[in-house]
């Protein structure tokens, strides 16, 4: 899923926290609802209004496995006319949760969460529907793919028979009760951009769409066992981390340049762990006090895939609250704008519409305002071009009404996404 899982975990001192409008970011930038975004910023006819729509563990669609094809159709179609609803105008659709397609693939069986039996044809084309129907109502449909992740378990017996990652057992690792594949062979990297490029090719889409996980998040007491990886592989290097950190960038650059190849006017978009460092690790990084750091953890280095054009937007997990003090949205908003000045990179920020209303949450998110403070904060930076809403469930439930107050407050009108 797009971060929920990882940045639950990986704040420290988060516990009891409340909102505090203290911080200086915060102070200068006017976090409450004092004034309209219009009246700050002339309201803008293109911006990013987006939704995840999670397949991985049926989260937010389909409601369950094994569904007929025309009921599993009819709650894509619901979801897409929720988007509208709601005045956004992007659609993610995760498409390749666990290395397996929602799309008749030449690489990887039928994705488990249809029918409930990796492999087997759920009898119509979830993604072929999902353009043509986002399309038809005025939306992009961007793909989104899971490059490394192989299952939510350890057992390579429970994968069809001529999965890749059977058929190619020396790709695999197990790591914190999930499969991956080894991001320092080369011919991984090769597999899993064909496997993606394989949508791309054949569909309509508007972007790719990766979101934080690259390697795994780190599982205390385990090992990703990629010595054997590092020693044909990374001789390069001064350590393992450059030489990890450096697989990734391939990964990434690659992955660019082959889609431009394909199709020019096909964006290509990842949503990273909020992150990038600590200030305390690196006087570049945010003034945070995460207790992970996509460089150093994830071996994803976000902000060089921006400097270096790699990407077309970035949609950063901001997953936090304003005033929260180990992660403050207030203060990570001007470090991204930072981050993107200059480089041509769109910037749209990920928003924790899943934490609205949840009880295990700090008090600020019980408080249906929360997101609709965080786009008005949003609207005073001039990089941030819209924002990314975790996730489709949440859009339609909405359980204490953030959204409404989001639709109410931010969006008067339904406005085109910006040009790529």
């Amino acid at each position: 899923m797009a971060g929920a899982t990882g940045t639950a975990l990986a704040v420290t001192g988060t516990t009891g926290a409340t909102p505090t409008a203290a911080s200086s970011a915060a102070a200068e930038h006017e976090t409450a609802g004092s004034a309209s975004p219009e009246r700050r910023r002339p309201h803008r006819r293109r911006e990013f209004r987006g939704m995840w729509v999670a397949t991985v563990a049926n989260r937010d669609w389909p409601s369950r496995a094994g569904l007929t094809a025309e009921a599993q159709r009819a709650e894509l179609l619901a979801h897409l006319d929720t988007a509208v609803a709601r005045r956004l105008n992007t659609v993610v659709l995760q498409v390749r949760p666990t290395a397996d397609a929602l799309w008749p693939s030449p690489y990887e069986p039928w994705a488990q969460c249809l029918t409930g039996t990796q492999g087997r044809d759920p009898g119509w084309d979830p993604l072929g529907t999902a353009v043509a129907g986002a399309h038809a109502r005025g939306l992009e449909l961007h793909a989104w793919f899971n490059p490394y992740r192989v299952a939510n378990h350890t057992d390579p017996a429970r994968l069809v028979a001529d999965h890749p990652a059977r058929l190619h057992p020396e790709w695999v690792l197990p790591y914190g009760g999930k499969l991956y594949y080894n991001p320092g062979l080369p011919e991984v990297r090769d597999f899993v951009q064909d496997a993606m490029l394989d949508a791309v090719r054949r569909y309509d889409i508007d972007a790719v769409h990766w979101d934080d996980y690259f390697y795994p998040y780190p599982v205390a007491g385990q090992v990703f066992a990629d010595d054997d990886a590092y020693a044909r592989h990374g001789g390069d290097f001064p350590d393992k981390a450059s030489w990890r950190r450096n697989n990734i960038d391939l990964l990434v650059s690659g992955m660019s340049a082959r889609i431009k190849d394909l199709k020019r006017h096909v964006a290509f978009g990842i949503s990273p762990f909020g992150v990038w460092r600590n200030a305390a690790t690196d006087p570049e990084g945010s003034d945070t006090r995460a207790g992970v750091q996509t460089y150093d953890d994830l071996y994803a280095d976000t902000r060089k895939w921006v400097r270096e054009g790699w990407l077309d937007h970035v949609v950063p997990q901001l997953y936090w609250n304003i005033g929260l003090p180990a992660a403050d949205y207030a203060k990570l908003l001007p470090w991204w704008d930072a981050v993107v000045r200059g480089t041509g990179v769109g910037l749209y920020i990920g928003e924790a519409l899943y934490k609205a209303g949840d009880p295990a949450q700090p008090a600020a998110w019980q408080d249906p305002e929360e997101l609709s403070r965080h786009l008005a904060l949003a609207a005073t930076y001039p990089q941030v071009g819209g924002h990314c809403f975790f996730a489709a469930k949440e859009v339609t439930t909405d359980r204490i009404g953030a959204m409404a107050a989001v639709v109410a407050d931010h969006y008067p009108t339904r406005v085109r996404p910006p040009k790529a």
